[in-house]
C-alpha cells in the first residue's frame, strides 16, 4: 500500500458520462440559442454540427492522454509528463482560470434566474445557497454527488425532451408533418459561411466540460479504457442533443431575428407550451445550473488536489483527502469561498475570461499527444500516426483558432493571469533553476489504489 494521498475508485462509465454531461449542461443550447441563431442567420444546427466535428479532434487527444496517464490533473498532468514540467505548470495555471472560476459563474447564472422569478429575495441568498449545498454534497463524497447528479440530470433531460416534443407538435400543427424535414436550420438564404463559422465558435462553448471527466481518472474503475470512452461519449451525446434541439427550435422560429436574443428560448417555450411549460422551463434551467455547478466544483477540486499533491500548490492544504469522506475537502471549501466573488460580479463580466483557460488547455493537450507520439517512437513503440499525429495537429489548429476568436478583454485577462503564473513558477523553481516538484506515479501505485478501492 502506498502512503500517497489517494482517491477511491468507484466510478463506472455511466457515472463519468453523467458527470461530463452535467458539466456541459445540455440546456445551455437553449440558453444561448438566440445568440447562435442570430449570428448564423438562422442556421444554428449547422453551427453545432461544425463545432461537434471540431471538438471531436480534441476529444480524441484527451482520450489518448487519459489512457497513457491515468491520474488526476487532466491537461496539467498530460503536458507536464510529455512536454515539460514548467510548461505543464503554466497550462495547469491557465486551466485554473477555467476550472476555479467556472463554478462561480454557474452559481451566478442560476441565482440570476431565481432572482428574476423571485425579485423579493436578494440575489446573494441564492448564491450562498448554491455554494453551501453543492459544497456539502461534494464533501460527502463522489458516491453521494453521483446519486444527486443522476436525479438532477434526469429532470434536465425531461425538460429538454418536453421542449423538443412540444416543438415537434407545434411544427406539425402549423406546417404538417412535412415541416419536420428541412435544410433551413443548416443552410438557408440568410446564412453565410462566415456566419456559420462564427456561430460555431460560440457554439463550441457549449461543449466545454467534455474534458472534465479526466479529472476523475483516479476515482474510475479501469480508467485506461473507461475514461477515453467516456470522453468521446460525452462529446457525441452532447453534440447530438445540441444539434437536435437547435434543429427543432430553429424550425419553430426560422431565421435569426428576435426581440431579445438572450431570452429567445424562453419566449419560444411560452409559444409552444404556454405559461405552465414556461415555468417548467425556467425550473429546468435553474436545476441544470445546480447540476453543472455540482460537477464543476468536483472537477475543479480534483485539479487542485493533483497540483497540491505534486507540491506546486501547498500540499497540506490542497494535496490531502479526507479519511472519512475520501474527498478533497479543503479544495472544495476553497472553491466555495472563491464562489463568493460572484456577490460582486454580473454574468457578463464573469463569463468573459473563463474560456481563455479552456482553449489554452485544449490546444496544449493536442500538442502533448504529438510530443507523446515522438517520444514513444524514439523508444521503439509504434503508435498510429493518424490518431497521434494528424488528428491532434488538426485539433490544435482548430482550438487555437477558437482562442483567437475570444474578445480582447478575455485575452488580456487571460494573459495577465498567465503572467502571474510565471511569477509563481519563478518562486517555486528558485528562478527557473529547478524543476517544479512532482509526485512520481508508477503502475504499482495504480494497482494499489485499485486494491484499496475494494476494501
Amino acid at each position: 500500500m502506498t502512503d500517497t494521498p489517494a482517491l477511491t475508485r468507484t466510478l463506472g462509465l455511466r457515472s463519468l458520462v453523467l458527470f461530463g454531461l452535467a458539466y456541459m449542461t445540455p440546456l445551455i443550447v437553449l440558453g444561448i440559442f438566440g445568440v447562435v441563431a442570430e449570428t448564423t442567420g438562422g442556421a444554428s444546427a449547422a453551427a453545432y454540427l461544425v463545432a461537434l466535428v471540431a471538438i471531436l479532434f480534441t476529444a480524441s487527444s484527451y482520450g489518448r492522454m487519459a489512457a497513457a496517464y491515468p491520474v488526476a490533473g487532466s491537461a496539467y498532468t498530460y503536458v507536464r509528463r510529455t512536454i515539460d514540467p514548467r510548461v505543464g505548470f503554466l497550462v495547469g495555471w491557465a486551466v485554473l482560470l477555467d476550472y476555479l472560476f467556472l463554478p462561480m459563474v454557474i452559481w451566478l447564472i442560476g441565482a440570476a434566474y431565481l432572482e428574476a422569478q423571485f425579485p423579493g429575495v436578494p440575489g446573494w441568498v441564492w448564491i450562498i445557497g448554491f455554494i453551501v449545498l453543492t459544497t456539502l454534497l461534494n464533501i460527502l463524497g463522489i458516491k453521494v454527488a453521483d446519486k444527486a447528479n443522476l436525479i438532477l440530470m434526469a429532470f434536465q433531460v425531461l425538460v429538454i425532451g418536453s421542449f423538443v416534443a412540444l416543438s415537434i407538435g407545434s411544427i406539425i400543427a402549423n406546417q404538417g408533418a412535412g415541416g419536420l424535414v428541412s435544410v433551413d436550420p443548416f443552410a438557408n438564404a440568410t446564412a453565410t459561411f462566415s456566419g456559420i463559422t462564427a456561430g460555431a465558435a460560440i457554439a463550441a462553448y457549449s461543449f466545454l466540460g467534455f474534458d472534465a471527466v479526466t479529472t476523475f481518472t483516479e476515482e474510475t474503475i479501469n480508467p485506461r479504457k473507461t475514461v477515453p470512452r467516456a470522453i468521446l461519449l460525452v462529446a457525441l451525446i452532447g453534440g447530438a442533443i445540441f444539434i437536435l434541439v437547435s434543429y427543432t427550435t430553429q424550425l419553430v422560429h426560422p431565421g435569426g431575428v428576435f426581440t431579445d436574443a438572450s431570452s429567445a428560448a424562453f419566449d419560444i417555450a411560452l409559444q409552444i407550451g404556454g405559461n405552465l411549460f414556461g415555468a417548467l422551463f425556467l425550473a429546468g434551467l435553474v436545476i441544470a445550473q445546480f447540476a453543472s455547478g455540482l460537477a464543476a466544483q468536483a472537477a475543479a477540486s480534483r485539479l487542485l488536489f493533483a497540483m497540491g499533491r505534486d507540491g506546486v500548490l501547498p500540499r497540506r492544504i490542497f494535496g490531502e483527502v479526507s479519511r472519512r469522506f475520501h474527498s478533497p475537502v479543503f479544495s472544495l471549501v476553497i472553491i466555495g469561498v472563491v464562489g463568493l466573488v460572484a456577490l460582486f460580479l454580473d454574468v457578463a463580466t464573469s463569463t468573459s475570461f473563463i474560456n481563455f483557460g479552456a482553449f489554452v488547455a485544449f490546444t496544449m493537450v493536442n500538442v502533448s499527444v504529438v510530443f507523446h507520439y515522438v517520444r514513444q517512437r524514439r523508444a521503439g513503440t509504434r503508435l498510429s500516426p493518424v490518431f497521434f499525429l494528424v488528428v491532434p495537429v488538426i485539433g490544435a489548429i482548430v482550438t487555437l483558432y477558437l482562442l483567437t476568436r475570444l474578445d480582447s478583454n478575455a485575452i488580456v485577462l487571460g494573459l495577465s493571469w498567465l503572467a502571474i503564473g510565471v511569477v509563481v513558477l519563478a518562486v517555486i523553481t528558485k528562478g527557473f533553476r529547478r524543476q517544479p516538484p512532482e509526485m512520481e506515479y508508477r503502475e504499482a501505485d495504480d494497482q494499489a489504489l485499485r486494491s484499496a478501492a475494494t476494501l
